[in-house]
């Protein structure tokens, strides 16, 4: 089991920094053939943030490893909420926005619900698949219909400006190489994934839930943490709000696109009960501390905690 383990590492680190150099060489080259700031941030850079979860769930289908790509998408959520969420609220209380309540908060619930839904027949079919995706076009433009043209939403500003001062040659390199390395550690993952699953007699749908949805999820995790070391974690919910919402309309579907995608029962009533659980905390905590204006520590613990416990549950049944 040495080597699909070592499959497993090299795979998320290399997934890890193709997605970064994906993201930069798309907006920079986008940017350079006109496409506004605005549309830069409403999609390659919004998709971006899912690109490894994406890639990884396309390879996995396309295997015939769809409960991993399942796994994988409801996973990450749970660890965006209950980890990364968590463990940046520990390091610094995180500020609510006054918009999150009316327009983020709401849409994460609505997709939530629509995914419950797509789920509760342990089946995702093509035409489940469609639904969501447009679903996912109906959402980006409801999200950013408000926007201003101003930079390019969703980066750093020391990213925003190397995407500006980057060469269209520079952009078009590093874009070509962004998607080779990120279909060549997609498909390394998952195969190492697979190879562990059955080394360890556990489903692909644990497998996605655990090791890859953490893996794909560390982006988050170390982004939200750097921020929150800085003193600039202001964005640090909403980061989260967009990644779940982009997971279950951009990521969960995929399988589907393939062929007939049959869900294990588990999957419904556990793993996508602990998600529902999850985002309820979370908009409970949004709306309970809205007039303190963030999110302090103590509800940061009560989501690792949870999290730590949905672990300990995952690790118990198998």
């Amino acid at each position: 089991m040495l080597y699909p383990a070592l499959a497993i590492l090299i795979g998320l680190i290399v997934l890890v920094w193709s997605a970064d150099r994906f993201v930069l060489g798309a907006a920079a080259t986008a940017r350079h053939f006109g496409m506004s700031p605005l549309l830069i941030g409403m999609t390659i850079v919004s998709l971006g943030t899912s690109a490894p979860e994406i890639f990884v769930s396309t390879t996995a289908a396309i295997d015939g490893a769809g409960g991993l790509a399942i796994g994988n998408a409801l996973g990450s959520n749970i660890a965006n909420i209950g980890l990364v969420l968590g463990i940046t609220a520990l390091i610094a209380p995180l500020p609510i926005q006054g918009k999150m309540l009316k327009k983020e908060m709401p849409i994460l619930l609505l997709v939530s619900v629509i995914a419950g839904l797509t789920l509760q027949d342990l089946a995702i079919s093509f035409m489940d698949s469609v639904i969501m995706f447009i679903c996912l076009i109906i959402t980006l433009f409801w999200l950013f219909n408000e926007s201003n043209d101003q930079g390019i939403g969703g980066l750093e500003e020391e990213e925003a400006e190397a995407i500006e001062q980057m060469s269209t040659s520079q952009s078009v390199m590093w874009l070509i190489i962004g998607i080779v390395a990120l279909i060549a550690s997609a498909k390394i993952l998952v195969w190492g994934a697979v190879e562990v699953a059955t080394a360890l007699g556990v489903s692909e749908l644990v497998i996605g839930l655990t090791i890859v949805a953490i893996g794909t999820s560390l982006p988050e995790l170390a982004a939200s943490v750097a921020s929150a070391l800085k003193g600039h974690h202001d964005i640090a919910i909403g980061n989260v709000v967009g990644s779940n919402i982009f997971n279950l309309l951009a990521v969960m579907p995929i399988p589907g696109l393939f062929a007939k995608t049959v869900v294990e029962s588990d999957a419904l009533y556990r793993d996508y009960g602990a998600m529902m659980g999850l985002t309820l905390f979370l908009i409970a905590f949004v709306y309970i501390f809205r007039k303190r204006g963030r999110v302090g520590r103590s509800a940061g613990s009560i989501m690792l905690l949870a999290y730590l416990s949905y672990l300990g549950l995952l690790f118990v049944q198998h």
